[in-house]
């Protein structure tokens, strides 16, 4: 019988908290998008259409980056507060790599990982039944 693969990943437009769901395992790995404060503020002083452009190609690259590690994966979850959950899921759903992939989006309040940890061993425990 197969291994299924559950990941749980925590994001906002800045970040990505990654967390593989295992019983054993409670380890997270973060993903960060290159595009800072300060890549704004100097970008936006040259043209507000140059400051989209730039932060466009630096959200698309952190999106790329997320995509490559869910290829690994079976069942993921995204959640967060902000919308870069569904830009990340609506990327993923149109690019036909992922078709066999389980992917859910849930809207959240900001997390401790704590309770990023707690909210992704819920999720995925939700349906193993063991007797």
């Amino acid at each position: 019988m197969k291994t299924v693969k559950q990941l749980g990943i925590w994001m906002d437009n800045s970040q990505a908290h990654l967390i593989e769901f295992a019983s054993d395992s409670e380890e997270t790995e973060t993903v960060t998008s290159d595009f800072s404060y300060d890549d704004k503020a100097e970008t936006l002083q040259r043209s507000e259409y140059t400051m989209h452009n730039k932060e466009q190609q630096k959200q698309g690259t952190y999106y790329k980056n997320l995509s490559k590690i869910i290829k690994n994966f079976d069942e993921v979850i995204l959640f967060g507060s902000t919308n870069a959950k569904s830009e990340l899921y609506n990327i993923l759903k149109d690019d036909h790599q992922f078709a066999d992939i389980k992917i859910e989006v849930q809207t959240t309040n900001k997390m401790s990982d704590k309770e990023i940890h707690d909210f992704v061993g819920s999720h995925f425990n939700r349906f193993d039944f063991k007797n």
